[in-house]
């Protein structure tokens, strides 16, 4: 029987992602697998790329045969390179940067306004009531001399 080490369809139209299994070559492309070893998301930035190591040596070590597409998931991961004896075995795997944790601006920042405000002079806050009444009552006589005319 020929083993051979493909990809595995999932997901909807234009937002796939795959999972790497082991299985007999004469079955079809989303049929029963013999084993899962890894999982592929190419849609993400970075791609995410998870492979266990020890099943894929195994694998390989037994005569299961990559296709093209898992030949280079595989030396991304470095386990191809592993699996020759060539250097490089570290592989060239790019990881997702984890989010930055928030931080709250400090009290006089532009962003948060301060929950108090300074209060006026004493002086200033009658003079402005006093103007504010005078304006509320013009315009409130305003529009009756509009109306008797």
């Amino acid at each position: 029987m020929a083993v051979k080490i493909r990809l595995k369809r999932f997901g909807k139209i234009r937002a796939p992602y795959y999972r790497i299994v082991v299985m007999d070559s004469r079955t079809r492309r989303d049929g029963r697998a013999i084993e899962e070893i890894g999982k592929y998301h190419p849609t993400e930035e970075p791609s995410f790329i998870e492979v266990n190591s020890e099943r894929a040596q195994y694998w390989l070590s037994v005569g299961a045969q990559p296709t093209e597409q898992v030949h280079a998931i595989l030396k991304i991961t470095g386990d191809w390179q592993k699996f020759k004896g060539e250097p490089g075995a570290e592989g060239t795997l790019r990881t997702k940067q984890p989010k930055e944790s928030f931080v709250t601006p400090q009290k006089g920042s532009v962003i948060i306004p301060e929950a108090i405000t300074p209060k006026k002079d004493a002086a200033e806050a009658p003079a402005d009531a006093a103007e504010t009444t005078e304006v509320a009552a013009d315009s409130a006589e305003a529009p009756a001399d509009e109306k008797s005319e």
